[in-house]
């Protein structure tokens, strides 16, 4: 019996992982359930799976949520704010942190996570985007354990060499992406693209923000990062390349002309299974993949006129330093603004290079305080060319 927290409930990653966790009740008993604002959700997913504690954002949402529980005899504690998440995921009861909050809002938590020592099941990209070598020196400090829940990653680590992180003859790895909703659209039909047309994702359901930044590809510049800290790869051995059929979902290319591929249906319960289940094969709810239904797996070169934001993130990590954080933060932002109809499509890569050029030669910063001061100076960086451009 495997005893978990799964910071983000309430979001696409939490839902699903809550799923395959309800398909094995002999494998897995839920200690802590958390959401920022999603009460609704929350207190449903409570009253099913009984968790000894909750999180939410605000004092607001706790009382609400404890109303909710208290009138279905629902005896889970209600918690709220970041010292409350950090606090699930380091609870000594606890042995294994979904870590799914989206965004540079799930940092804390997934490092107090690694230096409690937890089996960290990690969909929080932001935490390696945004401060790579400070989460891995947790992950060291504590001995914790990551296991890559993004898709790709997911893949690369199924079809690495077995028993070590070393490159042991890897010659690059291909993450796949689908190419998203803007993959045959002009430039000039992405400029006048809506938040509606954006996040409605061709293979994949995902929330809003996830689901622009792969509009934008933006997604996949920083899964080319994470790609980076995971697999200890220079820029140079990870390639990207859109398969829009989403069946392939990344590959392991070794020096005697090899690729390995990991394939299924693009159902984020796949990868989630898997690490919750590693190293054994679990049950995902995901059904069998039939090749002879397939007419034809399509391979192309990610376009970089289009989508400029594959090429900002590869700068960014090239540049080092401090540049992937500033440009996680930048990108954060600008999303928002277009979603709220404050920016056009096409801008969010605008205004993520203009935050990179103007701060990107801040150094690296040395702990996880100095990462949230460098998030937030880049935040009102862009908050203020977003600002002069609107």
């Amino acid at each position: 019996m495997r005893t978990i927290s799964v910071l983000g409930s309430t979001g696409s990653i939490g839902v699903s992982t809550l799923d395959v966790i309800g398909r094995h009740p002999d494998r897995f008993q839920v200690h802590a359930l958390t959401a920022q604002r999603s009460v609704d959700r929350l207190a449903e997913q409570c009253i099913r799976f009984r968790p000894q504690r909750a999180v939410v954002g605000s004092e607001a949402s706790a009382q609400l949520l404890r109303e909710r529980l208290t009138a279905v005899s629902c005896s889970t504690e209600v918690l709220w704010g970041s010292d409350a998440l950090c606090a699930v995921a380091e609870a000594p009861e606890v042995d294994t942190v979904m870590a799914a909050i989206v965004g540079a809002a799930g940092l804390p938590s997934a490092v107090a996570a690694a230096r409690a020592g937890k089996t960290i099941l990690l969909a929080n990209k932001e935490s390696l985007v945004m401060a790579g070598p400070v989460f891995l020196d947790a992950v060291k400090a504590g001995g914790s354990t990551v296991l890559p829940i993004d898709s790709e990653h997911n893949a690369i680590f199924q079809c690495y060499p077995a028993g070590s992180s070393a490159r042991l003859g890897v010659r690059k790895i291909l993450l796949t992406a689908s190419g998203g909703p803007f993959r045959r659209a002009t430039l000039e039909a992405m400029m006048q693209a809506t938040p509606d047309e954006a996040v409605a994702h061709p293979k994949w359901s995902m929330g809003r923000k996830i689901s622009v930044d792969s509009a934008t590809m933006m997604n996949k510049g920083l899964e080319v990062i994470e790609a980076h800290y995971l697999f200890g790869l220079p820029s140079s051995a990870i390639d990207v390349v859109v398969h829009p059929q989403s069946v392939v979902h990344s590959m392991v290319e070794y020096v005697d002309g090899s690729v390995l591929a990991q394939l299924g249906h693009p159902d984020m319960r796949t990868p989630i299974a898997h690490a919750l289940g590693f190293p054994d094969r679990i049950e995902s709810g995901v059904g069998s993949l039939d090749l002879t239904m397939m007419t034809a797996l399509e391979f192309e070169p990610p376009d970089p006129v289009r989508f400029p934001c594959l090429r900002l993130a590869r700068e960014a990590l090239l540049a080092g330093g401090a540049a992937p954080c500033i440009l996680n933060a930048a990108n954060e932002v600008a999303v928002e603004a277009f979603l709220d109809g404050r920016l056009g499509f096409t801008a969010i890569a605008t205004v993520n290079e203009a935050v990179l050029e103007q701060l990107t030669c801040r150094a690296q910063a040395s702990d996880l305080d100095a990462v949230l001061a460098t998030d937030r100076e880049a935040r009102s960086a862009a908050q203020r060319h977003i600002s002069r451009s609107s």
